[in-house]
């Protein structure tokens, strides 16, 4: 069920969850960045937590569906670091870094999908 290495992608979403959590801490408090802060928590700790349950997916079948989820969280994930940076002027360079790992980490699902459907 994929060409890649299972428990690399699983650190990989584990410490992305850990880095933009951290990086929300570093944020100044206002009703925006409450709310952003909030979603991308729970969408950047659901990539991983998703991931997990797709390692333990029952079939094929199920690890795609799983798969479509984390697709989706990380995508999300995205959208709310483009929405914090316009917010958060002078955190470009973590955003940035944080971004790049999120969309490194898409591109490996979006890749995996293909490959599945197309078996």
């Amino acid at each position: 069920m994929g060409s890649f290495n299972k428990e690399a992608l699983k650190t990989r979403t584990k410490e992305l969850a850990i880095g933009v959590a951290r990086f929300t801490l570093e944020l100044p408090y206002n009703v925006v960045n409450e709310n952003y802060i909030n979603q991308i928590i729970r969408c950047s700790s659901s990539v991983g937590a998703n991931y997990r349950a797709a390692c333990r997916a029952k079939s094929t079948a199920d690890f795609i569906n799983k798969l479509k989820i984390v697709e989706e969280e990380t995508d999300e994930t995205m959208y709310f670091l483009e929405l914090l940076q316009v917010f958060n002027p002078g955190k470009e360079n973590t955003i940035q870094i944080l971004w790049k790992e999120t969309n490194e980490i898409l591109s490996i699902i979006v890749t995996s999908l293909n490959t599945l459907r197309r078996n």
